[in-house]
């Protein structure tokens, strides 16, 4: 049975922050907690949605971005990632998928009630995964979903001789980059990490310094995926429609600075997109509906 955490304020992440490198050796478990994390009334402040619609290129409305409910949640997630009985240790996740499923647009002056779980613990040819469920609701009515997907990479465990190996899952499906009908080129300048952290709270430090980069194989810093996603949305606005599933898979990091080529095409469907330079950094679709 699930337990139902109910917070009377959002927890802090840099809290978060530090207890995650306490337990960056954590043995990993087997199983996720069964908690589920719940902040009802949660508001917006039209300063700091302003302040994100500014770092991620978006317009300046009272309407949230697809991507906005994804940084109130952020708190949550990290509260569940850094506590002692998660089994894999928050340092050293990889933020491999994202989707989001936009119901209905949302208001800036809405009260949202947020729930947070981690659910699906599974193997992956290149170690485990599992799914961070968020999601946003009015009066009762879910407006808003996000399903983040981390992978933890972990050697492949021997097998005893006549012992079955791992499962080679198939990857989750990715969208090719689009025979573009738009592109554009955009300069990310080194400041990318730090504004985007500054204004989503999420601080890792492979965003913001050299040396928290390099600690994890990185020359020097690397762009938020959640960024570049809002990014790409931003580009594309105008042809969003009122409810819409977007979906991104994160392939190779943007390190910053950089110079990269934004892509995308109408579909049957919706829409595909792509970030790439001489390697693809983002692949994306939007389903309307």
């Amino acid at each position: 049975m699930v337990a139902v955490v109910e917070l009377s304020e959002g927890p802090g992440v840099g809290a978060a922050y530090a207890k995650a490198a306490l337990g960056v050796l954590r043995r990993g478990g087997t199983t996720l907690p069964d908690v589920e994390l719940v902040h009802r009334g949660v508001t917006v402040a039209r300063t700091h949605l302003a302040r994100y619609d500014r770092v991620c290129g978006l317009r300046l409305t009272d309407t949230l971005p697809a991507t906005y409910p994804h940084i109130l949640a952020f708190p949550l997630a990290m509260r569940l990632m850094s506590a002692a009985d998660f089994p894999l240790p928050m340092i050293g996740l990889v933020h491999v998928t994202n989707r989001i499923t936009v119901h209905r647009p949302i208001d800036a002056g809405e009260r949202l009630d947020l729930t947070v779980r981690a659910v699906d613990l599974r193997e992956h040819p290149r170690g485990r995964q599992f799914d961070m469920l968020a999601v946003a609701s009015v009066g009762g009515d879910e407006v808003w979903r996000g399903v983040s997907t981390y992978l933890r990479k972990e050697a492949a465990p021997r097998h005893a001789a006549g012992s079955a190996p791992r499962a080679e899952l198939a990857p989750a499906p990715v969208t090719p980059e689009p025979a573009s009908s738009g592109a554009a080129v955009w300069r990310l300048p080194a400041r990318t990490g730090t504004d985007y952290a500054a204004v989503s709270g999420d601080r890792n430090p492979i965003h913001t310094t050299r040396l928290g980069a390099k600690l994890f194989g990185f020359p020097r810093p690397i762009a938020h995926g959640m960024w570049t996603k809002a990014r790409c949305l931003a580009a594309l606005e105008g042809r969003l429609p009122a409810a819409y599933t977007v979906e991104v898979a994160f392939k190779q990091p943007i390190l910053l600075p950089s110079t990269v080529r934004f892509t995308s095409a109408p579909t049957t469907t919706g829409r595909d997109f792509a970030v790439a330079s001489k390697r693809p950094h983002l692949t994306g679709s939007i389903t309307a509906g």
